[in-house]
């Protein structure tokens, strides 16, 4: 007799068939130049129940380049296994024919060539335009936002959030769970929820002082014939990563035990589906599948990975939507008997020169950005230079911004957050104001001015690869390595804490860090409240219009091994 989990992987193998049917066919297709928004969207519709999830879209309104990783090391079990593969690993592990609009979508591979010929991706109007294509198929379709919404663009931070409240009411967004939302503020996360149109999930947020659940921990929707529940799961390690003292009141935390208590809860009110919409961060998920009982599928959010086909976990699916409004995810489920007993996945790319723009998103978009046009489309500088982010050590735009930091804050060494979130600049592009805050804006923003010792820093470094490289993901917060400027070092990521750092030096001289000494150091994003100094976008839109044309080489100050 076949068992559940041999069932699902079964199933998953028929989703890679039905995502075979978009996504196959793109290498044809992209020698004809002839991707259509049909094709696009082509779905065989399966079983009495659809969701779509979008996560991770940082406030990006309208269609951006966005270059996924080059870099994306795993460790202890999750080393090789998506989502840690990338460029030519990836193509080869998911079928991928390199020059196709899939391997543009899903990898940096050619990316500046790729982008030239498929153009941007993204933009809420186009996202709309696939929710309603679906939601026209499949008018039950629940759809579900996994957070890291209302943060990452300059219209987000001048309105504390509400042109992205304003879009994801548009859009008919169901529920959703949250993370950098919580930079705005405990008084403000508050006034908003009180006003959304849909419930703010987060089973693991409590109370801090009473150590109770401080949000609705659940959704239950009554779809296809089916009783769905869906359970949020808030990013858990907000104290640490982000600054508590914005939300004194609240406190996060995985919290396996609570995720247990409230699956066995709605599976005893009569949940026949259960969903845990997390911000939890890839790795983290995988681990929680394998502990949690009852969850059958988990929509993963945080470490912004794109994986084409669902990753099957015991008797539980992870779905991977990507992020920045690259990707929509369909998951069409057959449940019958209080049983998810099949389903089809696609990870629809979301191409902006092909899928045509959804009017009345496309109107509330230019509503909202209307006010602040002026400042928007100002243009600072240039760039001949590729400028991106994302990766597990320095991008091009970091380096641009430990630049900045060095010269405009007179300091020798600057320090940069391995954030995730921002979008690509392409060679000969225009830098924008608003191409500066898509990379740089936050509500704690300022730029310090600071001395380190030698052994400070190598503190530091230690301190943030474990985050980011603890064999047990349970310790990992889902960033990447802090970037840096004007030093190097080694970094061996098989190493335990305090091990991992060596080779420190000054790029500039090559001389050797001295535990001793004290250097002058200048970084932003600072957890510490009262932390004084220019916001780190005007330090950037200072120095780029000094330099006017960007030029960068990137980075070789820091050598892995141990990979």
């Amino acid at each position: 007799m076949i068992s559940r989990r041999e069932f699902l992987q079964a199933s998953a193998a028929a989703s890679v068939i039905v995502g075979a049917a978009g996504f196959g066919n793109w290498s044809r297709l992209a020698a004809q130049q002839a991707l259509t928004q049909d094709q696009l969207l082509a779905f065989e519709d399966f079983g009495n129940v659809t969701l779509v999830h979008l996560t991770d879209v940082h406030a990006q309104l309208r269609p951006i380049w966005f270059r996924e990783p080059e870099v994306n090391l795993g460790v202890g079990e999750a080393r090789g296994r998506p989502p840690h593969l990338t460029g030519a690993e990836f193509l080869k592990a998911f079928n991928i024919a390199p020059g196709t609009p899939e391997a543009y979508a899903l990898t940096h591979e050619d990316f500046v060539a790729l982008g030239r010929a498929y153009g941007r991706m993204g933009g809420m109007d186009r996202v709309a335009t696939v929710v309603k294509a679906i939601r026209a198929a499949r008018p039950e379709a629940i759809v579900l936002d996994g957070g890291d919404t209302w943060h990452g663009s300059m219209t987000s931070f001048l309105t504390k959030g509400q042109d992205m409240v304003n879009v994801m009411s548009a859009l008919g967004v169901e529920a959703m769970t949250s993370h950098w939302e919580w930079t705005f503020g405990s008084a403000r996360v508050n006034e908003i929820v009180e006003a959304l149109p849909f419930p703010f999930l987060g089973a693991n947020i409590f109370d801090a002082e009473w150590d109770e659940p401080a949000f609705e921990p659940y959704a239950v929707f009554e779809r296809g014939g089916t009783r769905v529940a869906v359970i949020g799961q808030a990013f858990p390690y907000m104290p640490i990563a982000n600054p508590k003292w914005m939300f004194p009141e609240y406190a996060f935390g995985i919290r396996e035990e609570r995720m247990q208590q409230v699956v066995d809860e709605v599976r005893a009110d009569g949940a026949e589906l259960v969903v845990c919409l997390s911000h939890n961060g890839f790795d983290v998920d995988h681990k929680m599948a394998s502990r949690v009982r009852g969850i059958d599928v988990i929509l993963t959010g945080h470490t912004h990975d794109a994986i084409p086909e669902p990753v099957v976990v015991g008797e539980t699916i992870l779905i991977a939507s990507g992020s920045h409004g690259k990707f929509v995810s369909r998951v069409d489920l057959q449940v019958e008997s209080g049983r998810m007993t099949g389903f089809r996945h696609r990870l629809i790319p979301v191409f902006s020169d092909v899928i045509a723009p959804d009017p009345e998103m496309a109107a509330l978009i230019e509503a909202e950005r209307a006010p602040f046009r002026d400042q928007l489309e100002e243009v600072i500088g240039t760039t001949e230079t590729l400028l991106y982010r994302r990766g597990n050590f320095n991008g091009t735009w970091d380096d641009l911004i430990c630049e900045a930091i060095r010269a405009e804050r007179d300091a020798e060494i600057a320090l940069s957050p391995g954030v995730r979130w921002g979008a690509t600049l392409m060679p000969g592009d225009p830098i924008t104001r608003e191409d500066i805050h898509n990379v740089t804006t936050m509500t704690y923003g300022q730029v310090y001015r600071t001395e380190m010792t030698g052994e400070t820093l190598k503190a530091v470094l230690e301190d943030v690869a474990d985050n980011l490289f603890n064999p047990d993901p349970y310790y990992q917060q889902g960033g990447d390595m802090v970037r840096v400027g004007g030093l190097g070092f080694t970094i061996d990521i098989g190493k335990p804490i305090g091990e991992r750092i060596g080779g420190l030096h000054l790029t500039d001289s090559g001389e050797a860090l001295d535990p001793a000494r004290s250097y002058v150091v200048a970084g932003w994003a600072s957890v510490n409240e009262g932390t004084e100094g220019p916001q780190i976008w005007d330090v950037v839109e200072a120095h780029v219009r000094k330099v006017g044309t960007v030029r960068l080489t990137p980075s070789a100050s820091v050598t892995v091994t141990g990979t």
